[in-house]
């Protein structure tokens, strides 16, 4: 069956990928504690909660209609942070009705923050989910229809890894701190991200599969089959 709960299945994928891609931007600038080495305080950013769900949803995209509708699944998720960038920035600044007036400043602090989180996004995104597109599909080229979670993971550590570092620096750098206050804060930063959604990776490999064969419908040519359309298109 193609469709599930009356929504087809691509669809309501590509609605859970706007899902976390906003849930990320939005929410992604609380960080909590995550353990604490000596004076040396490892915290994450409540985003790594659906990174890896990113990942994996154009992972199992790639495996499935191949690359080319992975990629423009990711030109949709930049697309829409630009928009929302865009929509923060104008209605922060739009004068706020009297009933509104104690709030503005709450609803500025928190929405103006997301600009910044927003601009971060759109060059950590494009650069790590496009690697993960190309890495994956590079590996599928070489490894054919073998060693699925092997591939998920190479591709989600490699990218992950640039995401993290990428985005953590741009959100988060303050440039009223010296630079080695900035480099301890945001290594403590970057490396649980990191290591948290390089476990949730592996924990979610499972999900790879089980996506693979959900989202592929009975007589469905495979992604080598599409590619290969698609190059001589």
């Amino acid at each position: 069956m193609e469709k599930f709960l009356g929504i087809r299945k691509f669809d309501l994928l590509v609605a859970l990928y706007v899902f976390g891609i906003m849930v990320a931007e939005l929410m992604g600038g609380k960080t909590f504690p995550v353990a604490t080495i000596g004076t040396f305080h490892l915290t994450a950013s409540v985003a790594v909660f659906v990174m890896p769900l990113l990942f994996t949803s154009v992972d199992v995209i790639v495996e499935v209609y191949g690359k080319k509708r992975a990629r423009s699944l990711v030109r949709t998720g930049l697309l829409i942070v630009l928009l929302q960038v865009l929509a923060a920035a104008t209605f922060t600044h739009l004068p706020a009705a009297p009933y509104f007036v104690s709030t503005q400043p709450a609803y500025a602090a928190v929405f103006g923050t997301s600009i910044r989180f927003g601009l971060a996004s759109v060059l950590a995104f494009a650069a790590s989910e496009l690697l993960d597109v190309a890495v994956f599909a590079k590996l599928r080229q070489r490894m054919q229809s073998q060693g699925l979670w092997l591939r998920n993971n190479v591709a989600n550590f490699l990218s992950q890894f640039v995401d993290s570092a990428l985005w953590t620096t741009l959100a988060f750098y303050t440039f009223g701190m010296s630079f080695g206050t900035n480099v301890s804060f945001l290594t403590g930063i970057i490396i649980p991200y990191y290591l948290v959604r390089v476990a949730m990776s592996i924990v979610e490999t499972p999900l790879v599969y089980a996506g693979v064969k959900w989202l592929r419908p009975a007589g469905h040519k495979t992604a080598d089959a599409i590619q290969l359309a698609e190059a001589t298109a």
